[in-house]
């Protein structure tokens, strides 16, 4: 039976000289792989280059088949992405956001909230400007409360130490050493209070923007197990960090 899908694409892969692998994440079903054609051609039902990275697509599959990887038998964009595919700087934040959310949610189940902000934080960053250059930033420490380990701002003093293993912020250094600085943590209690809205607002230089990057990497990688090194991070860092 056939089932219309609303989702956001992640990944693509070669699968054979005809069909690719398209990884997405459902708002129906959560994280799911289809099959799909490796051609790009206008007359099909589904033309791959509408699997861009962080697309927004409607796609109908037979996902009550037995086979693991139900071939796509229409595809269409549930919203067309203006500035997202063809702004350098707006691609790679997209680049490096598929790719870490191909890792991030592979085992992820049905979520309807963490669905809706994927597409909320997509359709804003296409509508955006100017001004989001912390936009990455934002969208990995709020994206944590949907994956359960979002920091407990609640028990921040100044002065704090801020626990990456428990995601907490506590008075003394832990005795395990996985923590951040007190100067380090003030910086994490910032960016969870930052929204796409008022991000702006918070400035930050070049080595500064590097280290919460890479902070909020190190982060994900004690939360979730088997992450890997991304290929998109250099790109990223290179032109915003």
């Amino acid at each position: 039976m056939l089932q219309k899908l609303d989702g956001v694409v992640l990944h693509v892969v070669r699968y054979s000289d005809k069909s690719n692998i398209v990884h997405i994440y459902t708002c129906q079903h959560g994280s799911m792989s289809f099959v799909i054609p490796a051609t790009r051609s206008r007359k099909s039902l589904v033309n791959g280059a509408l699997f861009r990275p962080l697309s927004l697509v409607e796609v109908e599959a037979d996902v009550r088949s037995r086979t693991s990887l139900p071939p796509v038998k229409e595809a269409r964009l549930s919203y067309p992405l203006e500035s997202v595919p063809y702004d350098p700087y707006k691609l790679s934040i997209a680049m490096f956001l598929a790719e870490f959310l191909s890792h991030a949610l592979r085992e992820e189940g049905k979520n309807e909230p963490l669905f809706a902000y994927l597409v909320s934080s997509i359709r804003w960053l296409d509508a955006c400007r100017s001004d989001y250059a912390n936009f990455h930033l934002v969208f990995l420490i709020r994206l944590s409360r949907f994956l359960g380990f979002y920091p407990n701002l609640e028990d921040y003093r100044e002065g704090s130490w801020f626990d990456m293993l428990n995601a907490c912020f506590v008075e003394n250094k832990p005795l395990h050493g996985i923590c951040l600085s007190p100067e380090e943590s003030s910086h994490i209690c910032q960016l969870a209070r930052m929204n796409y809205e008022t991000m702006f607002l918070f400035g930050m230089n070049r080595m500064e923007r590097q280290r919460c990057l890479t902070v909020m990497m190190e982060y994900y990688r004690l939360h979730l197990p088997e992450f890997p090194e991304l290929k998109s991070l250099d790109v990223l860092k290179e032109l915003f960090a």
